[in-house]
């Protein structure tokens, strides 16, 4: 475990860029998500991968002990990123669940917007036209 410069704040480092790695610990400071409190386990992933996802325990577990939010994530078949990827989600997860606005919420929300749009559109231009009558 390293401790970062925000104090006695202990995170692993992961297999991903130092700047990945600092904002993962400053979303987790600002949160108020301590590594203490979560569960975290490991278990065979499926899918693509081969023989590799097939023998090693790559997917990840993650419990955030004092709400029960749970993540799985086995995107990757890097253990160290699927820590780092399961952590991600879980920030966004606890963050959505206490009523802030995430960017998976407002892009989502942006994709409905253009959905009803297109379907307005589509009802304007399939009417009838009033001269063609």
């Amino acid at each position: 475990m390293e401790y970062g410069k925000y104090g006695r704040f202990a995170m692993p480092a992961f297999a991903v860029t130092e700047e990945k790695n600092r904002w993962l610990q400053q979303k987790m400071l600002d949160l108020g998500v301590r590594e203490e409190d979560l569960v975290e386990s490991f278990i065979r992933s499926s899918g693509n991968g081969g023989q590799h996802v097939n023998k090693t325990s790559s997917a990840v577990q993650l419990k955030h002990k004092p709400t029960g939010i749970q993540v799985t994530c086995m995107r990757e078949r890097s253990q160290s990123v699927n820590r780092f990827l399961a952590r991600r989600e879980l920030l966004e997860q606890i963050e959505a669940a206490s009523g802030v606005i995430t960017q998976k919420m407002k892009l989502i929300e942006k994709v409905r917007r253009q959905k009803e749009r297109r379907r307005r559109r589509r009802a304007t231009d399939s009417s009838p036209d009033v001269s063609e009558r």
